[in-house]
């Protein structure tokens, strides 16, 4: 029989930058991933096109955290591929239940149209997933949890792989002995998500204009 995971020994994984998948939605198993080239997004090197500024300054959304992590998550799952399974939802839904793990929301009206979760350790934040049912939803969430992240003391920000959509923001991929030693450093760093309130669209804005 297989044990179940729990959310201690979850954190404990991602303390030595190993983290869980499941193949699909309806898939019962997990599996371990620690890839060879891990990716990572720039909290100081943050890539916002001029177009991408101009959304943001106009404040199409309003953005909330930690304001509907079940919305976020069930958001990031409801796609025709998944590796977001009923094991892995509980585990997350436990640890920010306990603080570990949160969510920026993106909002228009009353409808949530996108967002990103992830779990926070010392001061690396492990990227999980994100979503967009808007234009630029997603861009803008990630922009605003970067900008959120710097001013919190956070050092790190793993997105486990790179794909298409980190890249044009500036994400890269490191290979995993440097990794490791970056996870260890942030680790140490003294950050708090909770810190301070969101960064305004303003402020989202002007602290990475210099760095596009």
């Amino acid at each position: 029989m297989r044990l179940a995971l729990t959310p201690e020994t979850l954190l404990q994984a991602y303390r030595l930058g190993v983290f869980p998948m499941a193949e699909s939605a309806g898939d019962t198993r997990l599996y371990w991933f620690d890839p060879v080239q891990r990716g990572v997004l720039p909290l100081d090197g943050l890539r916002l096109s001029r177009s991408l500024r101009r959304r943001i300054r106009a404040e199409p959304f309003r953005l909330s955290l930690n304001e509907d992590f079940a919305g976020v998550l069930a958001g990031c799952a409801d796609r025709s591929s998944t590796w977001i399974n009923a094991e892995i939802a509980a585990l997350f839904t436990e640890l920010h239940r306990q603080g570990h793990a949160h969510s920026i929301e993106v909002w228009d009206g009353e409808a949530l149209v996108g967002g990103v979760y992830g779990l926070a350790l010392g001061g690396v934040f492990c990227g999980e997933s994100m979503f967009s049912r808007r234009r630029d939803a997603s861009k803008i969430a990630l922009a605003t949890l970067v900008t959120h992240l710097r001013a919190c003391g956070f050092t790190l920000f793993d997105t486990q792989y790179l794909t298409d959509h980190l890249a044009s923001l500036g994400g890269y991929e490191i290979a995993r002995a440097q990794y490791r030693a970056r996870l260890a450093q942030a680790l140490q760093a003294d950050a708090d998500f909770d810190r301070f309130p969101l960064p305004t669209a303003q402020d989202v804005v002007q602290r990475n204009t210099h760095r596009s």
